[in-house]
């Protein structure tokens, strides 16, 4: 196999675009990957993130379309030619964005839809024709209902990050849009990881592939340090502070389990002066976009993210990544520790345990087949503890009481906190640092005399009165009486 890609038997402009990028020598996964493809067979590639998988697939299918090009504006002419399925927007952007920049020496047009942005424009592009089509599955299909994706003359299929694809629920949808496929096509499917429904889907949809593994699966890159730190919940910012500092990091990605625990972390590292964005689900496209962009330019130093960063997103020279929540999927540990140690780079991967994350990291630990030590990290004097009000501040926020009543946690975090406030607090003190203000007592003399017993002769109340005087009625009093109202009609008089 050739390790160049100055030997391959690329087309002109296909060879001088590469060139302009810079690329010289071939991973594994693209050596072994591109020469399968370029004679049209069925591939299943697996490879460890960050090993060039996109430039594997994108340069043969390109070399293959070339046959297709011309410069007619008819859209009859640009005819759906290859489709590329992702499983998240911003790594169908990314892989749109390498792939107009492999073809721009040609006559070939490609674009991407993606859900969380207007259809519009997207229509207004499908409707001049394509050749090649990325998307993600829910898009697509909204297009393809609206008549305005033809897929009846697609010859090349392409399934990135298969995997993540079936882990969210996109099954169903493949299946919907494979329907609208030819049968005689070729099916590339690239994942980092390969579990018993991949190999499934692809005894379903793959004619005899070619299997190609470059590595054992799941995998982590031999340039990523692993490191597993101790910390309970309240140290682990301080944590990260404390290794940003001793390894002088400036950039890093810190993952997190969830939406809310995202934007709640996101802000605390704001406030405690570090340049944050946050990136996960709830955020429009145009933010998550905005967010991505400036972390790829420097401009923010932390990207605190969900998992839906986790995968395929290639954004060089990111020298750390750290796992604030250990992830509840083992597999999801091997994507988010490939954002760092791309391409032959080095990097680190700092994982953050607590006590109740055992049962996690055992099979992080199953899945990679090494043995993880738990590490004490050792704090500088001058790295601040998290302060009880910044606690506090961050559970109203984000809108989580412990007990219903003052927006804290109950139970033993409330006991820590008292105890970190030294534990000599009054009950007044504790109820005017919730904002707590005792009802004001009354003043009335008349509720401060002793009880006094009213003189024998005395009336008896009013209500006792009222009761013994007249008739006793067989008629309780608390009975109201029917209101009488006028008959309609008068009753017939016979004679």
């Amino acid at each position: 196999m050739t390790s160049s890609f100055s030997n391959l038997s690329l087309a002109e402009p296909l060879a001088r675009a590469v060139a302009e990028m810079g690329y010289e020598s071939m991973t594994p996964i693209q050596a072994q990957a591109i020469p399968v493809v370029l004679t049209g067979q069925d591939v299943m590639g697996a490879a460890q993130t960050g090993t060039g998988k996109t430039a594997a697939f994108s340069l043969p299918l390109l070399q293959r379309l070339l046959k297709h090009e011309n410069t007619s504006t008819s859209p009859a002419r640009h005819p759906v030619r290859a489709l590329v399925l992702l499983p998240t927007r911003e790594l169908a952007d990314q892989v749109a964005q390498q792939i107009a920049l492999y073809a721009k020496h040609t006559k070939l047009r490609s674009t991407v839809v993606f859900g969380g942005m207007d259809m519009k424009p997207q229509t207004l592009e499908l409707k001049k024709g394509v050749e090649v089509l990325v998307a993600t599955p829910g898009r697509l299909l909204d297009h393809i209902e609206a008549k305005n994706a033809v897929l009846n003359q697609v010859e090349y299929v392409v399934l990135d990050e298969a995997d993540r694809m079936l882990d969210i629920g996109f099954l169903p949808d493949l299946q919907r849009i494979l329907s609208y496929l030819p049968k005689q096509r070729t099916t590339l499917l690239f994942s980092a990881t390969f579990s018993p429904e991949i190999k499934r889907l692809a005894s379903s949809y793959l004619q005899n592939p070619i299997t190609i593994e470059v590595a054992r699966p799941n995998e982590t890159a031999s340039t990523v340090e692993q490191r597993f730190y101790s910390a309970n919940d309240d140290d682990k910012r301080r944590a990260i502070h404390q290794v940003l500092k001793s390894r002088s990091i400036k950039q890093a990605f810190i993952f997190v389990n969830s939406k809310l625990g995202c934007a709640r972390l996101a802000r605390s590292l704001e406030r405690e002066g570090l340049k944050t964005a946050a990136l996960h689900g709830d955020k429009s496209q145009d933010e998550r976009l905005k967010a991505l962009e400036a972390f790829k330019k420097g401009e923010v130093d932390l990207l605190v993210c969900t998992d839906v960063a986790a995968r395929g997103l290639d954004i060089k020279d990111v020298p750390a990544v750290f796992n604030f929540d250990v992830p509840f999927n083992a597999e999801d540990y091997v994507h988010r520790i490939g954002r760092t140690g791309r391409a032959g780079a080095s990097g680190l991967a700092v994982t953050l345990v607590s006590g109740s994350d055992a049962r996690l990291v055992a099979d992080i630990e199953k899945l990679i087949k090494k043995k993880i030590e738990l590490e004490a990290i050792e704090y500088d004097e001058d790295q601040p503890r998290g302060r009880i009000n910044d606690g506090r501040r961050a559970w109203r926020e984000a809108g989580e009481t412990g007990d219903g009543r003052d927006g804290i946690p109950s139970g033993p975090r409330r006991e820590r906190d008292r105890e970190y406030r030294g534990g000599r607090e009054s009950r007044e003190g504790r109820e005017q640092h919730r904002g707590f203000r005792p009802a004001v007592a009354s003043r009335d003399p008349f509720f401060e005399k002793p009880y006094e017993a009213s003189p024998a002769g005395d009336n008896a109340p009013a209500w006792e009165a009222s009761r013994s005087a007249g008739p006793r009625s067989s008629v309780s009093a608390n009975i109201k009486p029917k209101r009488k109202v006028a008959a309609l009609f008068k009753a017939a008089v016979t004679s």
